[in-house]
């Protein structure tokens, strides 16, 4: 699929099948993760394909996203703040937008592959923590299931790009 189809096409998924998602298809996605940019190349971050039943269980105990569930898959996006870079001015720990920008080659890899995603961030961030076993200096900052879609997701309306942009010259 060419690059800006993909960028188009790609959705929030939120009903997922139960097929399986081809280990080619997964490992292109962790490929696209390892690429990434981050500030002064530190990736601080891990990305962990969760595929056990009783882990994914767990997990949606404590993310009430109904559809994470549903995919054969939940991605947990760990990051580590302590292994990130720091601006200097107020030594803010910028993990979240390295991890942001991994996070975006996995839902467009995973657009790509043909596979749905849905970003998801609304949950209590230490009782995840505590369900995946995940301790500091790690923490999971983002998730997502990865599946195919149950169905095709309608369009979205976007500002116009007059609301969005400017150019100052």
């Amino acid at each position: 699929m060419d690059f800006y189809e993909t960028i188009r096409r790609r959705r929030s998924i939120r009903a997922y099948k139960s097929d399986h998602v081809p280990t080619n298809a997964l490992a292109n996605i962790v490929e696209a993760a390892r690429l990434a940019p981050s500030a002064c190349n530190r990736q601080p971050w891990k990305l962990v394909a969760v595929t056990n039943a009783e882990m994914r269980k767990k997990l949606c105990a404590v993310c009430k996203q109904e559809f994470l569930g549903e995919a054969p898959v939940i991605l947990l996006a760990l990051g580590a703040a302590e292994n990130s870079w720091k601006r200097a001015c107020d030594d803010h720990h910028i993990v979240e937008i390295d991890l942001g920008i991994m996070m975006e080659h996995v839902v467009l890899a995973a657009a790509a592959e043909g596979l749905g995603t849905c970003w998801v961030c609304a949950y209590d961030v230490p009782a995840v923590n505590a369900a995946a076993g995940v301790s500091a200096p790690w923490s999971v900052l983002a998730m997502s299931p990865l599946g195919y879609a149950s169905g095709e997701p309608t369009p979205l309306d976007r500002k116009p790009i007059s609301e969005m942009f400017e150019l100052w010259d």
